[in-house]
């Protein structure tokens, strides 16, 4: 009897196998569920990500006693080489231990300005992104409007370069971060 053409020895479909299996494309690893054989759990191996810092913070808009005017702070613009450029934004500041966030608002605003102030309403949150330092740092700022009730403006010299009253038309222009525009524009009357 003759084997059929497609039949093989024994040998031949052995070599068949093998070659098989040597051309086969490698196969994924799970190291999860690949146990080395010392029944030691194989640890995951680390991807070199920034390490995200969650940041609270509180401010807001000081509106002056006559109300026609609101407080902004400035800081010199890192990026400018000249250093004459000044950032212009609300006062804020992180929110401490044991603070709401009211009251984490009311020192922000005095130590940052000089100004003391009394919260006349809520003015909303803002949260974004950013990276410092080699950290992604999500934050979250409660924004309030203030009413002025005393004090001397002073910017805080560790923190502020310049603070200014600017007529309340002009707030929103002067603001250099796109969410704090925002902010403002969508908080209607800002007049007391």
């Amino acid at each position: 009897m003759t084997p059929a053409p497609s039949a093989g020895s024994e040998s031949t479909k052995k070599r068949r196998r093998r070659k098989r299996s040597a051309n086969r494309a490698p196969q994924s690893l799970d190291l999860k569920a690949e146990t080395p054989p010392s029944n030691k759990p194989v640890q995951k191996i680390d991807r070199a990500f920034a390490k995200r810092v969650d940041e609270v913070s509180a401010g807001g808009l000081v509106i002056d006693f006559a109300g026609t005017q609101g407080l902004l702070i400035g800081r010199i613009d890192q990026k400018d080489s000249a250093r004459t450029r000044l950032l212009w934004s609300l006062p804020k500041g992180h929110i401490e231990s044991g603070e709401t966030p009211e009251e984490a608002a009311l020192r922000e605003v005095l130590e940052e300005t000089g100004i003391e102030s009394q919260i006349a309403r809520s003015l909303g949150v803002i949260d974004f992104w950013f990276m410092a330092g080699g950290k992604r740092i999500h934050k979250t700022v409660h924004h309030y409007l203030f009413r002025e009730v005393g004090g001397l403006l002073a910017p805080q010299v560790t923190e502020v370069d310049e603070v200014a009253w600017f007529p309340l038309h002009e707030i929103i222009e002067r603001l250099a971060y796109p969410d704090e525009k925002k902010l403002i524009a969508r908080s209607g009357d800002l007049k007391l």
